[in-house]
């Protein structure tokens, strides 16, 4: 099967994006929270100090590879002519109503947050934690930076969501430029070191199912527990929410 050179071309286009919208989220919330707002929000931090400029470098670093992994899987996947024939890529956004555009968005989410709910658990078994998923765990008081700090092999398998969405999924690309808009979003939330929602929030009947940052950093500084993205389902299902 031929691939041809064409979808090469798109590599640094889709890492200039990709890269952009990680610098965007992850620049604001830090220029906020550790910089301008840092003694005024003092009461929402989560861990009481802070990281040290070397674990930002790491953070930005690795996060830099994973970026080059994204960029170049995405690019196979969706800008391959000898690839494109075997997806379920929409030619239209509306090819099947505008009700399934939007109603396909929540779908993505709850795929999504199996998928990586299982993967994390996966790259807790020991020799996979120690290879690899040690590095993202190096930041045990994560900052927005640690939002995509894997070891290339543990991007791998973060990026390999999109062939799911792609050979599983009908969707049209919009959905994916939009989806992984809001998951690096809600990463860097979940990395911010910082809890948004407020006091009681996880008591409440909807509070209960999100996964807040104050969840993902109990993880962070547990190294167990609270393996979700999202929400909390398959914690509560599998008896991995932490009581702490």
């Amino acid at each position: 099967m031929e691939l041809g050179p064409d979808w090469w071309e798109w590599i640094p286009k889709a890492v200039w994006r990709i890269g952009g919208r990680y610098t965007f989220f992850a620049g604001v919330a830090f220029m906020v929270f550790y910089v301008w707002k840092r003694k005024a929000l003092q009461s929402r931090k989560i861990q009481p100090g802070f990281p040290k400029l070397s674990d930002y470098q790491r953070e930005i670093g690795y996060s830099a590879m994973t970026i080059l992994v994204f960029g170049v899987v995405a690019s196979f996947l969706l800008q391959s002519p000898a690839i494109r024939p075997y997806t379920l890529l929409l030619p239209i956004p509306d090819f099947y109503g505008w009700w399934y555009y939007v109603l396909v968005f929540p779908v993505m989410l709850v795929v999504h947050d199996a998928y990586f709910y299982w993967a994390h658990r996966w790259m807790h078994l020991p020799f996979w934690y120690r290879k690899v998923h040690t590095v993202h765990h190096r930041s045990t008081n994560p900052s927005p930076w640690a939002a995509y700090a894997f070891h290339p092999w543990e991007a791998l398998v973060e990026i390999g969501i999109l062939p799911v969405f792609v050979f599983g999924l009908p969707v049209h690309r919009t959905h994916i430029l939009l989806f992984f808009l809001f998951m690096i979003a809600y990463n860097v939330y979940g990395h911010l070191g910082f809890e948004l929602y407020p006091q009681g929030f996880e008591k409440t009947r909807i509070g209960r199912w999100v996964n807040t940052s104050r969840h993902h950093n109990l993880h962070h500084s547990r190294f167990t527990g609270n393996y979700g993205l999202y929400f909390l389902f398959w914690d509560r299902w599998m008896g991995t929410l932490r009581k702490d």
